[in-house]
């Protein structure tokens, strides 16, 4: 089971165990983290779950696709390690990831 750490826009860092073969959304989604939306149920198509992603893992998640740069490129907090938690699949490469939950926009 992978662990996610992942820090809430209070502050408040949680640690969360995952399922393999799901989406870092589904996994937060799962944990009660209310703060991802996820409106489009993981279809990379609203944006709701924006996260930064800790940059020691973001050369292990796949590349980012033209239609979720889109998306994130309407987020007035974008930054260089900026994605959609529902495009990122849970792997054995990715035990221990960290993440930090985007601002509302």
């Amino acid at each position: 089971m992978p662990i996610i750490h992942v820090k809430l826009r209070s502050g408040e860092q949680r640690t969360i165990d995952a399922r393999a073969n799901q989406s870092v959304m589904e996994a937060l989604r799962d944990n009660g983290v209310s703060e991802i939306e996820a409106m489009c149920g993981g279809c990379c198509s609203c944006a709701t779950c924006h996260v930064f992603v800790d940059a020691a893992f973001t050369d292990r998640t796949p590349p980012i696709t033209e239609t979720e740069s889109e998306l994130l490129s309407m987020s007035d907090h974008r930054r260089d390690t900026s994605r959609l938690s529902c495009q990122i699949p849970l792997t054995a490469d990715l035990d221990g990831l960290v993440v930090e939950v985007a601002p509302l926009d």
